[in-house]
């Protein structure tokens, strides 16, 4: 279970250093705005679009950004975003995954190719990594939801595959296929999940040493400021102390 808190620590570097909210606001209302005009502008029937929002307003974005972002997705003059997942391999050969979302396929490609390359490792062909990772879906629970039994029951039922429970919350893991029905079932029983959506998980996680393991966060760190960057994933572990020296 340590290759899997660490990689849970790692993802909530993220929000920590999205601290400045107008670059993390940007980085939601354009994935509000890509799920309302991949489908329909009505939540109840995008799950994406309802994932999307329900990760705005865990960030307390204002109802007008939100509001906003759901109607550009009809103005004609709006943006056209394309969704692309680059792949390589960072300091000590960890697997990177990121996935971005840019108006600028060249641009995005160059500066995270340049990133890679100034950390000590290099990006890869698409698929290059990602069959280290499993790609499933992820529902959030805060732990006063439910017990860790009443969770575990309601998952097993709605078809999850896995429940990991802890003083943070609950986490259930569902096929890609099954995700958004597990999502829907246990939104019935709980209410609305603190988060809902689609992760690449490491199979398993290379324990690194401290120094490389602060060239590889500050490699995740570079890649989570870029603008079209929407989220990355990786599979190391490091030390607590260096998670804490690091800001964690």
């Amino acid at each position: 279970m340590a290759g899997h808190s660490q990689f849970k620590n790692i993802m909530h570097r993220k929000g920590k250093q999205d601290a400045q909210k107008s670059k993390l606001f940007s980085k939601l209302a354009r994935e509000i705005t890509v799920a309302a005009k991949l489908g329909t502008p009505d939540p109840s029937m995008n799950a994406r679009l309802r994932a999307a929002m329900t990760a705005a307003r865990q960030e307390n974005m204002p109802r007008d950004n939100i509001e906003r972002a759901v109607k550009k997705a009809s103005a004609s003059e709006g943006e056209n975003y394309d969704e692309i997942r680059y792949e390589g391999y960072g300091p000590g050969g960890v697997a990177v995954i990121v996935q971005a979302l840019t108006d600028n396929r060249n641009r995005a490609a160059s500066d995270i190719r340049s990133y890679f390359t100034k950390s000590g490792g290099n990006l890869g062909e698409t698929g290059s990594v990602s069959f280290m990772f499993d790609h499933l879906g992820i529902i959030e629970y805060d732990v006063a939801k439910a017990s860790a039994d009443d969770m575990l029951d309601a998952a097993i039922e709605a078809g999850a595959d896995d429940v990991l429970s802890s003083e943070s919350g609950h986490e259930v893991y569902a096929s890609k296929e099954t995700f958004r029905d597990v999502a829907k079932a246990l939104e019935v029983k709980f209410g609305e999940a603190r988060k809902a959506e689609l992760t690449w998980k490491p199979q398993n996680t290379v324990p690194v040493d401290d120094e490389t393991g602060e060239k590889l966060l500050k490699l995740i760190d570079l890649l989570n400021e870029h603008d079209d960057v929407q989220n990355v994933y990786a599979n190391f572990e490091v030390s607590d102390a260096l998670v804490a020296k690091m800001g964690g």
